[in-house]
């Protein structure tokens, strides 16, 4: 065996083995498959609590099971040793070993850490497929066999651009069925005549329907922004290695490997044409965090538009009613407050916050690398997941379930000094100003004030 797995030993009754890496021994839980560079980092990085979405771990292991069939097509490893890193792999892209993957999410720069948890993982397991022990990297080696022809340079965004589709396709989807719900109310408040208002004042009529149609709209351009990356994201530095210009990778690897790893996703990766670029730059992560702001400043005021038209019951606008799902205080009686609204703001004031924050990162990368990758991803993958649960709720359980309040809306309609607006033609602007003033001042409708003229 190698002297990396030297020997076990025991301490307050857990059981260790050795392992050793450039800096020298350290002890490893003896059940663990994860290694010596895993264990460090879990010593090192205890911060958060926090740990990186589920599905980069999956897709992380998608790329080392492309990497291992490439490396196997062209010879660099053996079919066997391939195959049972492949076993390992598939393994874990179906759930099991989650528990070996509990890095914190502040961690080291460039994900360096992610990278050899998934080799340390893929190199044990494996040789436990092979009938060998864990640690006996002479024959498996998480660095010269799991992770041979790649670096976490051009793995870790690869599998970040990969991870951070799947999460927009998801926010696409939930940004879609917010755009139908609203069509379909729109088609509901379509006969629904009432005030409209530009700077909470009273403005020239429109329908409820039309409102609803418009917010539909923005919706779903919201969504087309956020699609409209996936193209960029699927540009991978895959067998760049550590600089983008593939120092150690055959150039029958780099084809091999993206082409893996396009079959095994299902998505059309392909090589990026300047990987040394795509290794150094974050920027499409950064186009991808600005659309999901712009989606989360579309969302947050159509949020805030439904509160105010929620707004009394007796005191305020109360031209729509949102479903009464929870009480809405612990000392007034019968309030209830728009509280999926109230969520939607906060999730979107959160992604913004974070969309801040990865400017920042991308920024902060140096040369050939960033380092700032492992915030990125979990920062980008929490904005994806939180926002797509935010309009799934907001569509279901407010969206759904509005309902006009059409006596309120008419009324509203029928006082609006707007609608002076509607006889600039007959009675020129000055004319139709002359109106509204009346109206304000006498409070009679303007309907009522024509009606005198007469």
């Amino acid at each position: 065996m190698h002297l990396a797995s030297a020997f076990l030993m025991a301490t307050d009754t857990r059981l260790f083995r050795t392992e050793k890496d450039p800096l020298g021994d350290f002890r490893v839980p003896a059940d663990a498959l994860y290694g010596v560079q895993t264990a460090r980092a879990l010593e090192n990085f205890g911060i958060s609590g926090r740990h990186i979405h589920p599905l980069f771990i999956t897709t992380y292991a998608e790329v080392k099971k492309a990497a291992a069939l490439a490396n196997r097509d062209t010879g660099g490893l053996p079919a066997e040793i391939a195959d049972a890193m492949v076993r390992a792999a598939d393994e874990i892209v179906a759930g099991r070993w989650a528990d070996q993957f509990r890095l914190d999410v502040f961690q080291a720069g460039a994900g360096t850490s992610y990278n050899m948890n998934l080799n340390e993982v893929i190199a044990n397991r494996a040789l436990e497929l092979i009938g060998a022990e864990r640690g006996d990297y002479e024959r498996i080696d998480p660095n010269d066999k799991v992770n041979k022809s790649q670096s976490t340079n051009d793995t870790m965004p690869t599998t970040m651009r990969i991870t951070a589709v799947r999460l927009a396709r998801a926010l696409d989807d939930a940004l879609t069925d917010l755009a139908a719900a609203l069509d379909e109310k729109a088609g509901e408040f379509a006969s629904v005549r009432k005030a409209a208002r530009t700077h909470l004042h009273d403005a020239t009529p429109i329908t409820l329907g039309e409102e609803f149609a418009a917010y539909a709209a923005i919706v779903r351009r919201a969504a087309d922004r956020v699609s409209a990356i996936e193209p960029a994201l699927l540009e991978v530095p895959l067998g760049g290695t550590a600089v983008g210009n593939g120092v150690n990778a055959t150039d029958e690897y780099r084809a091999r490997v993206v082409y893996h790893c396009a079959r095994i996703t299902g998505l059309a990766v392909h090589a990026g044409v300047n990987r040394v670029a795509l290794t150094q730059s974050l920027g499409d992560f950064v186009a991808l965090s600005g659309a999901l702001r712009a989606a989360a400043i579309e969302l947050s005021k159509m949020a805030n538009d439904f509160r105010i038209l929620n707004s009394g019951p007796h005191t305020g606008l109360a031209e729509i009613e949102l479903a009464a799902l929870q009480p809405g205080s612990s000392i007034m009686p019968g309030k209830v407050n728009p509280a999926v609204a109230e969520m939607l703001n906060m999730t979107c004031f959160h992604v913004r916050g974070l969309d801040a924050a990865i400017a920042m990162s991308a920024e902060a990368g140096q040369l050939e690398l960033n380092v700032m990758m492992p915030y990125v991803a979990y920062a980008l993958f929490e904005s994806l997941d939180l926002l797509a649960a935010a309009v799934r709720t907001f569509d279901e359980k407010c969206v759904r379930l509005i309902r006009a309040s059409r006596e309120r809306c008419a009324e509203f309609a029928e006082r609006s000094v707007g609608l002076a607006a509607l006889h600039n033609d007959e009675l020129g602007f000055m004319g139709a100003a002359d109106l509204a003033n009346q109206a304000v001042e006498s409070g009679k409708t303007v309907d009522e004030l024509l009606a005198e003229r007469d």
